[in-house]
């Protein structure tokens, strides 16, 4: 599987960018996607997660009630929706796809198997 996250860019305190992420490859709804962020300096940290069917998904405290996860598995897509945006958001946004992972670990980076490249998230004050 091979992942290409898109939709980052430079947007203000407030407002909303919708992450995309095309899977190439076959039986991309066997995987369990995720997204994951890492601002400079920090570690690569959990932001959100969807399970194969789409059912059920797993967020960090720090997307609660601010991010959405979506999955279109008939266009090999997964979305991430980043509303009222804040400075600590700014990082890279990388997607990810797990394999037949325990939902209790899709928090984890080492559950997932294939990564995007990442796309730059910049929200100004």
């Amino acid at each position: 599987v091979q992942l290409q996250a898109s939709g980052g860019g430079l947007v203000q305190a407030g407002g909303s960018l919708r992450l995309s992420c095309t899977a190439s490859g076959r039986s991309f709804s066997s995987y369990d996607m995720g997204w994951f962020r890492q601002a400079p300096g920090k570690e690569r940290e959990f932001v959100y997660s969807i399970s194969s069917s789409g059912a059920t998904t797993l967020y960090a405290d720090s997307a609660k009630g601010r991010f959405t996860i979506s999955r279109e598995n008939a266009k090999n897509m997964v979305y991430l929706q980043l509303n009222s945006l804040k400075p600590e958001d700014t990082a890279v946004y990388y997607c990810a796809a797990a394999y037949r992972a325990p939902r209790e670990r899709l928090s984890l980076s080492d559950s997932y198997q294939y990564w995007g490249q990442g796309t730059q998230v910049t929200v100004s004050s």
